[in-house]
């Protein structure tokens, strides 16, 4: 081999060499991600979705990593050269990860095979199968504050565009919640010239009123009908509650709050009766409901559950000191309410959780609880569940609670987190099909 060959031989693996080796160390450190998320997600329980998560077509993701970049939960990494789904359980919906995928190899779907969600049955433009009944936010599975803001501003330009109209004595729009999704519904409405009527349970902020104080709520930066953009990728539930109630006060929408909907009735074509709790009724063209997946708490079902100091949301924590908490739950709103509480001076606070590791939580509120049982600022009690509520005490039961198969333990305030029953009897009873999903768009 003559001289100039060598040197382009050579220069030619020096080049190789200098393309390859970056390469192949991203590729190392990729995997070593990967693996290091899947033993995270297996610790966390953050493997299994709740609802809403991304799928990847093996067949169509060419691993340029785009989705990764793109979810601001990290729910996406990269696993043999592929994008993998392994901490789905944090995926609320953003999106981001479908959308910016170039060969379409991402869809977002509700469920798993073994493990249904069930969903109204709604058309592309949020109808159900109720003409002029529609279904937004939460309740539809989407749970982000952005898709619901989104989602609500849709609905009503969909209506807007309809040429079909009801009776001319009845209202056009009511709109059941002033959550994220009502609240957009609404000033979208207000916009196109219709004064929708808007009935809410509680107050503007939907669930978010629920959450501890202080909570930080999850979003992305979103327009908000008749207001602007609103930048925030993070914000305090008080911020975000005093936002809306700024733009319901400068946009001069009227909230009706207080008012539980207890029955939407169809007079007849594009003419609705909703009654409430307060015995009044309202009739309307088109109903809008945007009332969240929260429902009404789901109770334990034991005796003593109906005392005053048991409850079932957390948004003073400051108001409780000096007295023996226990917190029921194992879930991030059981355990934030948990911390928050033991914050507080003088509260002595316990967890009964009934399985032996939480699961499904973030993990900065697993470690925040981790140190807090180690400096004995929190009690967890495994495997424990209350089977009686005593005045200033519970009763425990459980492989936890002691050889006897039960324990007492104080608890001058009780808070149970377990969940919602979802309002499905009153969908039902509104005439809305319901399908349960199994890992399908």
């Amino acid at each position: 081999m003559g001289g100039d060959a060598v040197l382009i031989w050579g220069g030619g693996l020096l080049l190789t060499a200098l393309f390859t080796l970056p390469f192949l160390r991203a590729m190392r450190r990729r995997e070593r991600e990967a693996e290091t998320a899947r033993e995270e997600a297996a610790r966390y329980g953050l493997s299994e979705p709740a609802t809403l998560h991304p799928v990847v077509d093996p067949a169509r993701c060419i691993g340029i990593g785009n989705c990764v970049q793109a979810c601001p939960e990290d729910v996406l990494v990269l696993e043999d050269g592929q994008a993998a789904a392994v901490r789905a359980a944090r995926c609320i919906g953003h999106g981001l990860c479908e959308r910016v995928c170039p060969v379409d190899a991402i869809q977002l779907v509700f469920g798993t095979e073994t493990r249904g969600v069930e969903l109204p049955r709604l058309k592309g433009n949020f109808e159900t199968n109720v003409r002029g009944l529609y279904v937004v936010g939460e309740l539809g599975g989407m749970g982000l504050v952005a898709n619901a803001v989104e989602q609500g501003r849709q609905c009503v330009e969909g209506i807007r565009e309809e040429a079909e109209k009801g009776p001319e004595d009845v209202g056009e729009l009511l709109i059941v919640g002033c959550g994220p999704a009502g609240l957009a519904a609404a000033l979208t409405a207000l916009e196109a010239g219709i004064r929708p009527v808007v009935l809410e349970k509680e107050g503007p902020g939907g669930a978010v009123r629920h959450y501890p104080r202080k909570k930080m709520v999850m979003t992305r930066p979103v327009v908000l009908p008749g207001h602007g953009r609103i930048p925030f990728r993070e914000i305090r539930k008080e911020e975000l509650i005093e936002l809306w109630e700024e733009v319901i006060r400068s946009s001069g929408l009227e909230v009706t709050p207080g008012v539980t909907v207890t029955a939407v009735e169809q007079v007849g074509a594009l003419h609705f009766r909703v009654r409430t709790s307060a015995g009044a009724a309202y009739e309307a063209q088109r109903v809008i409901l945007a009332i969240g997946r929260r429902g009404v708490p789901r109770k334990l079902g034991v005796p003593g559950e109906e005392a005053p100091h048991v409850q079932y949301a957390l948004r003073e924590p400051e108001s409780f000191r000096n007295e023996d908490i226990l917190v029921v739950g194992g879930g991030d709103s059981a355990v934030e309410a948990a911390l928050a509480l033991a914050e507080q001076p003088g509260n002595r606070v316990r967890i009964s959780y009934r399985r032996d590791a939480f699961s499904r939580i973030r993990p900065d509120n697993l470690q925040r609880v981790e140190r807090a049982s180690r400096e004995g600022g929190l009690e967890v009690l495994w495997r424990t569940q209350p089977v009686a509520i005593e005045p200033g005490a519970v009763r425990l039961g459980g492989t936890g609670a002691s050889e006897g198969g039960e324990r007492r333990v104080p608890a001058d305030q009780i808070f149970i987190f377990a969940g919602g029953e979802l309002p499905t009897p009153f969908l039902r009873a509104c005439g809305v099909e319901i399908e349960t999903k199994f890992g399908v768009p």
